[in-house]
């Protein structure tokens, strides 16, 4: 049994597809759960069926996810971010359970999401052409290095690719991460509230709630 386990919090990234892809590269490296924060549909582009093979969580806010991984699952937060004080990702400053933070592809972490990270690692780089890696690259590369560190056991292979489990039973609707009734209620709430009070980014930029959540986690 794998002594440690990685996680993936979902929040506040700018294309559509990216949920696809970072599914694929979770299931690809061992991650325990994709953990979302906002709408609990979300756009499945890009995993070439990987998405069924892992978990998702839902939580309508950061301070509860936050609190999900830290008293439930005892985890570390670590913000992915070219940020003061960051360790390079290849040093391996892990400690034991990690969830993963990854900015928007634009404007990297967001104030809140500082708040809730116990530390950060950055991706060094070595050529002179980007700033910065698109979101599912970095996420690739990080989830690898944990896996590394933690020792994670290699997966078959049969010839030159490696050997996909049986694809689980569908539960519940596609593309879409179930709730209790509780949290089906409370989010209905926050939408209408929404509708009824308008909604602003951390800039102060007017917009409306879906506009903002539809590009991370819309069902095509």
């Amino acid at each position: 049994m794998v002594g440690y386990e990685s996680y993936v919090v979902v929040h506040n990234i700018a294309k559509r597809h990216n949920v696809g892809t970072l599914a694929r590269s979770a299931t690809a490296f061992g991650v325990t759960e994709l953990i979302l924060v906002g709408r609990r549909d979300f756009n499945a582009f890009g995993s070439h069926g990987s998405a069924s093979h892992v978990r998702f969580r839902h939580f309508h806010s950061l301070i509860e996810a936050r609190n999900y991984l830290k008293e439930e699952k005892e985890c570390d937060i670590c913000g992915v971010e070219i940020a003061d004080g960051a360790a390079q990702v290849n040093e391996h400053p892990f400690k034991r359970n990690t969830a993963f933070l990854l900015g928007n592809e634009g404007s990297g972490l967001s104030a809140k999401e500082y708040e809730i990270c116990d530390f950060f690692v950055y991706i060094p780089q070595y050529g002179c052409g980007t700033a910065s890696l698109n979101v599912t690259v970095a996420a690739s590369i990080v989830l690898h290095h944990f896996g590394v560190w933690a020792g994670f056991s290699e997966r078959v292979r049969d010839g030159s690719k490696f050997i996909v489990a049986d694809k689980p039973a569908r539960q519940g609707r596609r593309n879409f991460c179930a709730g209790t009734e509780e949290s089906i209620v409370e989010e209905r709430k926050l939408r209408k509230e929404s509708a009824e009070n308008g909604f602003f980014d951390e800039k102060g930029n007017e917009s409306s709630s879906t506009e903002l959540l539809n590009g991370l986690f819309l069902n095509e």
